[in-house]
């Protein structure tokens, strides 16, 4: 069963959401950066692992960061808060915009 859950590391001020599978691995991750909620990271485990068997694993990580390998319930010091699979697609939708204009910002004519 997939889960949803966010919480905030205050040592660096970054907020964690996370889309986990039944055993607590993350699926999907999106980091935070306060104040602003400065997108950091915004990153698929699929997306990662295609992105690594077609070369392109540096591209990927340089635009989309990656997803932390040891499952949720080993973070020691968090108190992960539960989200709706709706909050967290608005996070995500929000972060990975944010990254893709950082890493192809537009121009006006």
């Amino acid at each position: 069963m997939t889960r949803w859950v966010r919480c905030f590391w205050g040592q660096e001020a970054l907020w964690f959401y996370f889309e986990l599978d039944t055993d607590g691995y993350v699926i999907r991750q999106v980091e935070l950066q306060e104040p602003g909620n400065k997108a950091l990271a915004a990153a698929s485990l699929v997306e990662w692992q295609e992105a690594e068997s077609n070369g392109r694993l540096a591209e990927y990580e340089n635009t989309y960061g990656l997803t932390a390998e040891p499952p949720i319930s080993e973070w020691e010091g968090h108190d992960p808060q539960s989200l709706s699979a709706n909050e967290f697609e608005v996070v995500w939708a929000t972060a990975r915009r944010q990254l893709q204009d950082r890493q192809h910002p537009r121009r006006d004519p």
